[in-house]
């Protein structure tokens, strides 16, 4: 595991490019413990809004991280701001797993994973070439700290076959959209922890709720607190002077007969 204090530092130890954009989707980048790489399909939409997919594969008993990894450790981020036709690049997360470590529990994936990508440009029409810097972090017994310079060329093989299957995957394995039946609320938050109180249409039992910290929010684990498993508390470890001012806190409840993700508002 490596600190967010450190992970810029080591960053820089580890870039590579990957190679020239040919196609859709870029060259792999290789690492020590698998390999990344980024794929879009077919045109941008009226809005601006071109679908992709970091595809990342790992090789066995290696792992990467979710959204929010917890006190240490890498979360996934892609920089376009070498492309003046970009104006952001968000990802979204499927489900996590908590793992341990050893010394502590986090969020992520211990399988090969493709994360969502929208890329969102400014007006219609397409970017062209795409240059992407992504970091992120693959773990064994340590992290290894990977950034890459990824490339596709977007009016190229926009529609290949094999590209769109890999993109369409990607985003059918997103957890749906959460609802007052099936997610969670914010109930309470004080200077010490939040509470949240959830739902799910089979029983809230067996479900695990992953909170995440982001827009300088630092959040313990997630712990049920009360015994129907309906109420979950995290410790607040740190929290902006001011509320921020996009959407909120992104979640994702994880029960036996589905998943979602929605927004705790900020507190």
């Amino acid at each position: 595991m490596i600190s967010r204090r450190t992970s810029l530092l080591l960053a820089t130890m580890a870039a590579a490019y990957a190679g020239p954009a040919l196609a859709s989707s870029s060259a792999w980048h290789e690492a020590e413990g698998g390999r990344v790489r980024l794929v879009t399909s077919g045109k941008a939409d009226p809005e601006g809004r071109l679908k992709g997919t970091l595809q990342i594969e790992l090789k066995p008993g290696w792992k990467t991280y979710w959204r929010d990894p917890g006190a240490s450790g890498v979360p996934p981020s892609i920089d376009i701001s070498a492309n003046p036709l970009l104006v952001s690049a968000i990802i979204d997360f499927p489900a996590p797993e908590h793992h341990f470590d050893g010394t502590s529990t986090w969020a992520g994936y211990d399988q090969s994973v493709a994360l969502p990508v929208t890329f969102h440009m400014r007006g219609s029409g397409s970017p062209g070439v795409i240059d992407a810097a992504v970091f992120l972090g693959i773990c064994e017994t340590i992290c290894v700290p990977v950034q890459a310079k990824l490339a596709v060329d977007t009016t190229a093989e926009a529609d290949d076959l094999d590209d769109a299957a890999t993109v369409t995957s990607a985003w059918a394995a997103l957890p749906g959209p959460a609802t007052t039946e099936f997610g969670g609320k914010l109930v309470e938050a004080d200077a010490k922890s939040v509470t949240v109180e959830i739902a799910a249409p089979t029983g809230t039992e067996k479900a695990e709720l992953f909170l995440a910290g982001e827009e300088g929010y630092l959040l313990g684990l997630a712990k049920r607190s009360d015994p129907s498993g309906k109420l979950w508390k995290a410790d607040i470890i740190a929290r902006p002077k001011a509320k921020p001012a996009n959407e909120g806190l992104h979640y994702t409840l994880v029960t036996p007969s589905g998943s979602v993700s929605g927004v705790l508002p900020y507190f």
